[in-house]
C-alpha cells in the first residue's frame, strides 16, 4: 500500500493522502478512476470502443478532483482515500458475498454485466483471484485508515464521494425514484442526524438535496460496520449534470463549487466532533 505522504502521481491500486493530524474526516473516493490493468482487461469481453463507452457511464468522473478541492479549501484538511483503479476491476464498496443485492444485476464486487446489462465477463468467470488481489487489500487498507483516525481523534467520519447520471441506467435496481441534484446516502447505525443535517446545509445551494434515492446507504469497513458507533458515515452522490458533460465528458465550473461545499461539510463535521458534539456519535 502507498503511504500517507504519497501524492496523486504515486503508483499503486489505492492511495491514502494525508490530512491534518487532528482531522477525524476521511473522504473516500472509490469510483473516480478509469484505469484497468492489462491483466484485468484480458478478462473483459468488450471491444476497446465498447469498454471506453462503458467507462464513460460507470466512472464517477472528476470526483477525486472535487475531493481535492475540498481538502484544499477546508479549514482542517481531511484525509483522502482514493481508488486508483476502475470499479470494473473490483468494486470495493460491494459486499463480497451473497449479501450484495447488486448481484442480481451482475454487479457484485466483481462485475459480470455492464450498465446496460450486456456481458462484461464470460459466463462462469471466477471472481476469486480479483477479490484476493484487489478487493481484500483495499478493504484492509481502508480499515487501517479508519483505525488511524480513531486512534488520533477518538472518532472517524467517512464521507463517500460519488456521482450518478442524470437519467437512470438499466443496471439500477432503484432507478425509478427521485434523482435530486445531491443525494445523501445514510445508514441507520452510522449516520447520526447531526451529520445528515450538516450535509443538507452544505449542499443547499445546488437546487435540491434528497436522501437515499436513487442510491442509498453508506460505506463502512466490515470490521466496523454495525459494530463501532465511533465511526460515522455519509454518502454524497452528485448528479452529473451539475458539474460535467455526460457521459464521461469534461468537468465544468460546478465541480469547484461542489468541492467548496464539501469543504463546508468537512469543517462542520470536524468542528462538531472536536467540540464533543453528536457529529460522531
Amino acid at each position: 500500500m502507498t503511504t500517507a505522504n504519497d501524492t496523486d502521481t504515486s503508483p499503486g491500486a489505492h492511495v491514502l493522502l494525508a490530512g491534518a493530524p487532528d482531522s477525524p474526516v476521511l473522504l473516500h473516493v472509490p469510483h473516480s478512476s478509469r484505469v484497468v490493468p492489462p491483466e484485468v482487461r484480458a478478462g473483459i469481453v468488450l471491444g476497446d470502443a465498447e469498454l471506453e463507452r462503458e467507462l464513460d457511464h460507470i466512472t464517477d468522473a472528476h470526483t477525486a478532483e472535487i475531493a481535492a478541492v475540498a481538502a484544499a479549501s477546508a479549514g482542517t484538511a481531511p484525509w483522502r482515500f482514493v481508488n486508483r483503479l476502475s470499479r470494473l476491476v473490483v468494486d470495493p464498496e460491494r459486499f463480497p458475498d451473497e449479501r450484495e443485492e447488486m448481484l442480481a444485476a451482475g454487479m457484485g464486487a466483481v462485475y459480470t454485466r455492464t450498465t446496460h446489462r450486456a456481458e462484461l465477463r464470460p459466463s462462469g468467470f471466477d471472481p476469486a483471484p480479483l477479490l484476493a488481489r484487489y478487493f481484500a487489500p483495499y478493504a484492509e487498507a481502508v480499515t487501517r485508515a479508519v483505525d488511524a483516525r480513531l486512534a488520533a481523534t477518538g472518532r472517524a467520519v467517512i464521507v463517500d464521494v460519488h456521482s450518478y447520471p442524470t437519467a437512470p441506467l438499466p443496471y439500477e435496481l432503484h432507478g425509478d425514484g427521485p434523482r435530486p441534484p445531491v443525494c445523501l446516502g445514510t445508514d441507520a447505525f452510522h449516520t447520526p442526524p447531526a451529520l445528515l443535517a450538516a450535509a443538507r446545509r452544505a449542499f443547499a445551494g445546488f437546487g435540491g438535496v434528497g436522501t437515499d434515492s436513487p442510491f442509498a446507504g453508506t460505506y463502512v469497513p466490515l470490521a466496523h460496520y454495525a459494530r463501532d458507533p465511533r465511526v460515522s458515515a455519509l454518502m454524497v452522490e452528485i448528479r452529473r449534470d451539475g458539474y460535467m458533460s455526460e457521459p464521461g465528458g469534461p468537468a465544468g465550473p460546478g465541480a469547484r463549487a461542489l468541492g467548496v461545499a464539501l469543504a463546508a461539510l468537512v469543517d462542520a463535521v470536524t468542528d462538531e466532533v472536536m467540540s464533543g458534539g453528536p457529529g460522531g456519535s
